[in-house]
């Protein structure tokens, strides 16, 4: 796979980390984030910033949001997918948000929310097990005509599943980045080949006409692991937008090598022939920083000539975290955030 010029994308560089989450598990028993928050989905509505993300609660995931105005302080709203109560759904464990469809893919524009047919739509993606990801994920459609985002529709039965797929994804989905280009809807989706570990992710594209009916463009995917590279076990959720500066597709998604995962930024002309950076993007932390062992699942934004770069950041749980994945020897799973240019020492920072 080609390699792009890294001098070319420096625009891009988020090198000042805030040293604090903006957004935490809540540790409170029974709250959809009472273990640990992930995948922040940041997006401008009605004269705030809108932060969808997921909460893991013990048992499965569930998608809320949160506003902002300035997009460093956060107050949590609702929950905006819950824990469904027919258990013959197929969603019934939980529902993670991924996406939700954008008027533009400009980079450099406030990310604004698309009507079609009079709704905004969302992919979110369903694990059939309760637990931390357990079993292979479906993913599905849910619709909203409420300005205040909190009332979403399901449809329902999947619009998407790993069963008729390639062997690269037969163990299930995870989360995807959904767009709309050249007269058709993009899904850029990431899987993994395999139930047990060591298994890999990778990811792929399938497209569609009504959002409903989804093709993959190939039974490979499209952005794949390699070798004695930081992504040789993973390069999954993709977070793409069209950079109108450089005129290419950039993909802000994660590469992991079996210990820590790490930004990774990936280029195209086309949507379909990628190129990816060699290096870390966002490099995952020192002993004791929030990402000391993962920092991935973007989602970035341009504000006042200012790049604001939210991820998920891991680090060992230790005394006096509010919340922690009780698994292993426990982990401290956040929402942080990066910027182009350092915010105001109140708000704390690591210089680059």
């Amino acid at each position: 796979m080609a390699t792009i010029n890294r001098d070319f994308y420096e625009h891009l560089r988020t090198d000042y980390k805030r040293e604090i989450p903006v957004l935490a598990g809540s540790g409170e028993a029974g709250a959809y984030d009472a273990w640990a928050v992930d995948c922040p989905f940041v997006f401008y509505h009605k004269d705030k910033f809108y932060m969808m993300h997921i909460g893991f609660d013990g048992l499965g995931y569930r998608t809320a949001l949160a506003t902002s105005d300035d997009l460093v302080e956060w107050k949590r709203e609702a929950v905006i997918l819950d824990r469904g109560k027919d258990a013959l759904r197929w969603d019934h464990v939980g529902a993670a948000g991924s996406w939700i469809l954008l008027e533009s893919n400009d980079l450099y524009e406030l990310p604004r929310l698309k009507k079609i047919d009079n709704k905004y739509w969302m992919i979110y993606h369903s694990y059939p097990e309760y637990g931390y990801e357990a079993g292979g994920a479906k993913m599905g459609l849910a619709w909203c005509e409420d300005e205040s985002l909190l009332e979403w529709h399901r449809l329902d039965e999947p619009i998407f599943s790993y069963e008729n797929g390639g062997e690269w994804e037969k163990a299930g989905l995870y989360k995807c980045c959904f767009l709309e280009s050249a007269g058709r809807y993009w899904m850029f989706y990431n899987a993994k080949d395999n139930p047990e570990w060591l298994w890999k992710e990778e990811t792929g594209i399938a497209v569609s006409d009504d959002m409903r009916n989804w093709n993959r463009l190939s039974d490979k995917p499209v952005l794949m692991t390699q070798e004695n590279t930081f992504y040789r076990q993973y390069v999954s959720d993709p977070y793409i937008r069209f950079d109108s500066r450089t005129g290419f597709w950039v993909n802000f998604a994660f590469g992991y090598d079996g210990e820590n995962a790490q930004g990774l930024l990936a280029v195209s002309h086309n949507l379909t022939e990628w190129m990816i950076d060699p290096e870390p993007w966002i490099r995952n932390g020192e002993p004791g920083q929030l990402d000391a062992t993962h920092a991935h699942k973007s989602s970035v934004i341009y504000w006042k000539d200012r790049f604001y770069h939210f991820y998920c950041a891991c680090r060992p749980s230790r005394s006096g975290d509010p919340a922690s994945i009780e698994s292993g020897n426990g982990e401290f799973r956040c929402i942080a955030l990066a910027t182009s240019a350092p915010l105001d020492k109140r708000s704390g920072y690591h210089a680059p």
